[in-house]
């Protein structure tokens, strides 16, 4: 015991030492850094700034040009046999003409919404709620609707997995794992992100929450960033732009390959089995033709990234703080054996991540389990954080909430399916259109509205259905065309306002619009191949599909 003591002291002695003889201003292994508002102010290119100056005079001449002056044919003839309930139920308060207008008004609010979103003349947070009182002012949807969306179960999911993360920093859980990987795996750069690779994956096993995931790893590859010379701003390095970026594809990626991986599979397959008269979509068949395909794609992106779009050079695989990684091991050393904080912390956390795996047997949802971890965690005497010690960025709150209420007016309206119906007319669809055409666009269409719509949920409700439909409709299977759809859910990953974990990640200021831009681009046009691929191979094999080409 007496040796141990000692052991640590001249650790500890080691670790000022070096600390004291390269004082630095900035402690890039004090977690508290990396809370969500102490992040480095996000600094616009030229570029970024135009596109700022531009973007609120071209949001509202779009706006008001939809609004007001334009006729668009297949919103004035709609067809309603094809609306779905919460569309008709809409109709029948508003009657016809009103509800007609309600449908220019929901396209002119999308549209002025995405332009606002990408080129944000003002905070996205803002155009949330602009969007949530534009679409109350014009008979969109209810007050009560619109308003609820900041109540949404997903929402709070979210709000208490940062409680959950908080706890994590505030023991010290986050900067010990930190410590551990760089030391262990530090030799080798690539060696780290394939870590978190390894992370994302075994949380998605788990955690049905991107976000979550998200807001549990950004302390970790935040404090490592640091390590290797990347804070953000106009210190960014190749090695800090894949740790971040490789983090949010990872993420979401990996999510694809389980059931569970998030609240959008789930629901994608209940309306899979729904539409094919069973009681439940098969855990192995998603994991049989989902993990596959993820760990492919996941492989195919730390290539990509690291070897192609932003390699990583020697000196990279440096430690830039002083002292290098001596200086390292002898902070991992000085923080000695995990205190009782800790291990209550990691206790905390284990409860919550088994009952969010045994969700099936307990019958308890996975947002009442994070009420149940965060409850604990916030509790006087037993628990580890104080409310005013977590940290929750709330603009992505609003920014969240808007989105989904962008989502519930498409819903109210069936603007999505309309425009489809109209698409596939325009573009001389009929059943005598070959099926590779078809497949290509429906999941061309999944993979592609991800850059326009921020709730993957509301993209399950909306496309997975209209993926059943064209189905029966051309007389296909509709595993054949809805499983494929489905399984591209999680690709939300090219631009900030894509996906809560793109918007958080996107704050941290590794990496520019730019930079997200060219690699979320390159894999999303990459996993569109090998969803054609996999089409024609082992979706061809299990029976899904007869072979997309051949």
């Amino acid at each position: 015991m007496a040796e141990n003591t000692h052991a640590q002291v001249v650790a500890a002695g080691q670790a000022q030492a070096i600390a004291a003889e390269h004082q630095a201003a900035f402690n890039v292994l004090d977690m508290n850094n990396y809370k969500v508002e102490k992040l480095p102010k996000l600094q616009k290119s030229g570029f970024e700034k135009w596109m700022a100056i531009l973007g609120g005079p071209i949001a509202a001449v779009v706006f008001i040009y939809i609004y007001w002056f334009a006729q668009i044919p297949f919103l004035d003839h709609l067809n309603f046999a094809g609306l779905k309930d919460a569309a008709l139920a809409r109709y029948d308060v508003l009657g016809t003409a009103k509800f007609l207008r309600a449908n220019y008004a929901m396209l002119a609010i999308f549209s002025a919404a995405i332009i606002l979103w990408i080129t944000e003349p003002i905070p996205n947070y803002l155009t949330s709620l602009l969007v949530i009182l534009g679409i109350v002012l014009t008979h969109v949807t209810t007050d009560k609707v619109a308003y609820a969306q900041l109540g949404h179960p997903v929402m709070w999911l979210n709000i208490l997995s940062f409680v959950l993360a908080s706890m994590l920093v505030k023991t010290q859980v986050a900067k010990r794992l930190a410590l551990w990987l760089v030391v262990k795996f530090g030799k080798s750069t690539t060696m780290l992100v394939v870590c978190f690779l390894v992370l994302n994956l075994i949380l998605s096993t788990i955690i049905t929450a991107t976000t979550a995931k998200a807001a549990i790893l950004l302390p970790v590859f935040m404090v490592i960033c640091a390590i290797y010379g990347d804070t953000g701003g106009d210190k960014r390095t190749n090695f800090g732009r894949n740790m971040v970026l490789q983090n949010l594809f990872q993420n979401n990626v990996s999510a694809s390959g389980f059931l569970t991986g998030s609240g959008a599979n789930l629901l994608a397959a209940s309306l899979i089995a729904g539409a094919m008269g069973m009681d439940m979509f098969s855990y192995t068949e998603w994991f049989t033709a989902g993990f596959p395909l993820a760990i492919i794609l996941l492989i195919l992106g730390l290539l990509i990234g690291t070897k192609i779009i932003f390699p990583l050079k020697p000196e990279d695989g440096k430690p830039k703080i002083p002292g290098g990684m001596d200086y390292l091991k002898a902070q991992l050393d000085a923080m000695g054996k995990m205190s009782f904080q800790e291990y209550k912390a990691i206790g905390i956390f284990a409860i919550v991540i088994f009952l969010w795996t045994t969700g099936k047997q307990t019958h308890i949802s996975e947002t009442a389990v994070a009420f149940i971890g965060a409850l604990v965690a916030l509790m006087p005497g037993i628990g580890i954080v104080k409310w005013n010690e977590v940290d929750i960025p709330w603009h992505l709150m609003l920014f969240s909430a808007g989105a989904y209420t962008l989502g519930a007016g498409l819903d109210a309206t069936g603007l999505p399916v309309t425009v489809v119906d109209a698409s596939f007319d325009a573009m001389g669809i009929t059943t005598h259109t070959p099926f590779w055409a078809i497949y290509m666009i429906m999941t061309g269409i999944m993979l592609f509205s991800a850059l326009i719509f921020e709730s993957k949920t509301m993209r399950a409700l909306i496309f997975i259905p209209i993926a059943i439909g064209v189905a029966q409709k051309f007389g296909y299977p509709i595993m054949s065309l809805a499983f494929p759809v489905a399984l591209l859910i999680e690709h939300v990953y090219v631009l900030p306002f894509n996906s809560k974990p793109a918007a958080l990640l996107y704050t941290t200021n590794h990496y520019s619009w730019g930079d997200t831009f060219k690699f979320g681009m390159t894999m999303m046009i990459v996993s569109w191949i090998m969803i054609m691929v996999w089409g024609d191979t082992m979706l061809r094999w299990l029976g899904y599909t007869n072979g997309v080409f051949f």
